[in-house]
């Protein structure tokens, strides 16, 4: 399938026509998956998903020691607490898949998040109080440029 654009004609012609991949860089990854049928590339996931939450973790960062590809990922997370946790993200979502940064434990069988914050809200406390102490920050600014 193919991506069709309009945006370089003039607005009464409105033919849609095909990309050129120059175009492509016009929007955004995912909408490229999308239009294009792609599966997402995982491994910009992970990145993403280390940049949502690493204010609320003690350390947090993309695993390079296994093979990532376009269909999965490893982050390695360290909570407030101190437990270090492997974790495997898919399409399906993130799950734990070791205990110690870097390694699978193959008896390990553990449920899918479908976000980082439901499985990190389910392993550390330090987390939750964390992510709601800049949420109420959050509001609190919002509060004050409101008045």
């Amino acid at each position: 399938m193919s991506r069709k654009c309009s945006d370089d004609l003039p607005l009464e012609e409105g033919m849609e026509v095909d990309c050129k991949p120059e175009d492509l860089s016009k929007c955004s990854y995912e909408e490229r998956c999308v239009e294009l049928g792609e599966v997402k590339d995982m491994r910009l996931e992970a990145e993403a998903v280390v940049n949502d939450v690493l204010f609320a973790v003690t350390d947090m960062h993309v695993s390079h020691s296994l093979t990532s590809g376009v269909d999965v990922a490893h982050i390695n997370v360290e909570t407030r607490e101190g437990n270090r946790y492997y974790l495997e993200l898919t399409e399906a979502g993130l799950r734990v898949v070791g205990h110690a940064f870097d390694q699978v434990d193959e008896g390990l069988s553990t449920q899918y998040h479908e976000t980082v914050y439901s499985l990190l809200d389910s392993l550390s406390p330090g987390y939750r109080e964390a992510f709601g102490n800049a949420l109420l920050q959050r509001l609190e600014r919002l509060k004050q440029n409101g008045q």
